[in-house]
């Protein structure tokens, strides 16, 4: 992954830089890799080359330079490679820097007249190759594309290597923090920067609004600062928002545009959203829910049958769709809605132009504000609807990505992919919440042999057969769980419920017989998140559950909660979600 900075005027101060230990001591062994001359000394290993030295060989062609010197000459681009791949050597590293200069023009193969470059590690996982812009016959490199061009050569190692393919660009991404950014959130301890934060706000604001009024007003509910951009005639053309308190080196409001934001959130991109008024009822949130099932399992069905043009504005408007829902959904699954919205959020922007006027799009739209207004009106989540409505969610982004790689847009496609997943999880953590909501237990009958006390079996006695109690509660789901590569992490979860007093085999049997499984492509996970909702469930009507009546009480009865099983140990935390995951559609 090239990313080039900045250019500048100082060699010198950048070569003391990337041989230095770093702002935040992070900089370990650092060393040359690579130069524009193998015969180049390295200033950390040889004591007949300083740094200076060094600088003062890069510059020389500069100075040599007919006429004026150029202001920034110092070219700069470090290469970097994803968390996930396998650690180059310096060999590998130099191979990369060289094909790096040829593909920029700094240094084409063969060309000994090219500009002088040198290419420092001082980490495992990315280089710096600092350039000067001066060939070295008093001529000027042609570095026209030259980080495209670089793009396209990394994406050649990645493939004869090995590692985490890139995809090609397609302006679609989203605006990532700056260096700046990212140092500013560490040093006040925030998890997500300034241009973060208004990211998620603005879409928010744009995915529920109905017109400009409401948008503004979204925004300054959300309590952001807003400046309109006006034209001569009054009307409003763009807009900038900033953090309260995010301020500059000179203590002046941090401001970003919507266009800085990302590409949909432009002033002209979010009115298309309400190009078309979309009728409103007021709805209880069961029904809004309810109703915007109905119409997104008919989207789906409809989703890009008009045609690339279509399917792009349908994939917008569903993009929006999973942000409202996530809004508006209950705390038992809203993270999960949050994490899908923020993935997806690549998939709703298809490159090229889109077409806003497809049936999809009009229902996806529907949908969202039935939920926008349903969450300001009274009452509950009906924990059913909610389920109906995640399922139908699940099935339209699964639509989205069969629509994305039928177009063959990669990163869309994953994008759609990873979204799907969070919503599967959702969808089976309030299966598995519905479960132990309706549950009602049966005492577990423990034979006692004569001469010793009854007690219950425990995984702190020792090793519990947690096996054959999977057997017992799902004896047609045995062999699949046990054999699955989530098994040690649903077994985890078991053993935890056996600890805080529940029988797990009546749980387990509980929230397998929630809903089919035989869809899912790890069956052991699937039961793990379903878990994962009956101890929220637990946890949420614990809390809820109204004090115990004294022996004083005037009351003749009262409706004992389900007694669980003594613990038979130390409580510990419940698992979280392993690395292995499937789906149940």
């Amino acid at each position: 992954m090239p990313k080039k900075a900045r250019d500048g005027d100082n060699t010198t101060g950048l070569l003391h830089y990337l041989y230095g230990p770093g702002k935040r001591d992070e900089h370990v062994d650092p060393h040359l890799v690579a130069a524009w001359d193998p015969t180049v000394e390295d200033p950390a290993r040889s004591p007949d080359m300083s740094i200076s030295d060094l600088a003062l060989l890069m510059d020389a062609p500069v100075y040599a330079l007919l006429g004026r010197k150029p202001p920034d000459h110092v070219y700069h681009v470090a290469v970097r490679n994803a968390p996930e791949d396998r650690i180059l050597t310096d060999e590998e590293w130099a191979e990369v820097a060289r094909e790096m200069m040829h593909a920029a023009g700094i240094a084409p193969h063969g060309d000994d007249q090219a500009c002088r470059w040198v290419a420092i590690r001082h980490a495992d996982d990315h280089i710096h190759i600092v350039a000067t812009k001066a060939r070295q016959d008093r001529r000027q490199p042609n570095l026209r594309q030259d980080i495209v061009k670089m793009h396209q050569a990394a994406r050649i190692f990645e493939k004869r290597w090995g590692l985490r393919q890139i995809v090609h660009g397609d302006k679609t991404a989203k605006r990532w923090p700056k260096t700046g950014e990212n140092e500013k959130a560490a040093r006040r301890q925030l998890d997500t920067t300034a241009r973060e934060q208004l990211q998620r706000t603005v879409r928010e604001a744009a995915a529920a609004a109905t017109g400009d009024s409401d948008f503004f007003a979204r925004l300054q509910a959300a309590g952001i600062r807003i400046k309109q951009r006006t034209a001569p005639d009054g009307n409003v053309t763009g807009y900038s928002v900033a953090l309260p308190g995010d301020r500059d080196g000179a203590a002046r409001a941090v401001w970003f545009s919507g266009t800085k934001l990302a590409w949909d959130l432009s002033l002209p991109r979010v009115r298309e959203r309400w190009g078309r008024p979309i009728p409103t009822a007021s709805l209880a949130p069961a029904q809004a829910w309810q109703l915007a099932e109905e119409k997104i399992r008919a989207a789906a069905q409809q989703l890009g049958a008009g045609g690339l043009r279509q399917g792009a504005g349908d994939v917008a408007a569903l993009g929006d769709l999973v942000v409202v829902a996530a809004m508006t959904a209950p705390e038992l699954v809203r993270e999960q809605l949050r994490s899908a919205a923020s993935e997806y959020e690549r998939a709703a922007r298809a490159p090229g132009a889109r077409d806003l006027e497809g049936q999809a799009r009009e229902l996806y739209r529907t949908s969202s504000q039935a939920l926008t207004t349903a969450s300001t009106s009274a009452g509950r989540h009906d924990t059913v609807a909610v389920l109906g409505l995640l399922v139908a969610l699940a099935t339209a982004v699964a639509a989205s990505h069969r629509w994305h790689e039928a177009q063959h847009h990669r990163a869309q496609a994953e994008a759609a992919g990873r979204a799907g997943r969070l919503l599967r999880e959702a969808v089976e953590v309030t299966a598995g919440s519905l479960a132990a909501r309706d549950h009602r237990p049966r005492p577990r009958q423990v034979p006692a042999r004569p001469g010793i006390s009854r007690r219950t079996p425990g995984v702190a006695d020792g090793e519990r057969p947690v096996a054959a109690m999977v057997q017992e509660a799902v004896p047609e789901l045995a062999q699949a769980v046990l054999t699955d590569a989530a098994w040690p992490a649903l077994r985890r979860r078991l053993v935890a419920m056996e600890r805080d007093g529940e029988d797990p085999g009546q749980v387990l049997a509980a929230v397998a017989g929630r809903r089919e499984l035989g869809s899912a492509d790890s069956v052991a996970e699937v039961l793990s998140w379903r878990l994962d909702g009956w101890a929220r469930q637990r946890d949420v009507s614990a809390f809820d559950s109204p004090p115990a009546r004294t022996s004083g009480s005037k009351s003749k009865s009262a409706t004992p909660a389900p007694a669980r099983r003594p613990a038979a140990g130390p409580t510990k935390a419940r698992g979280g979600p392993d690395d292995q995951r499937g789906r149940a559609r």
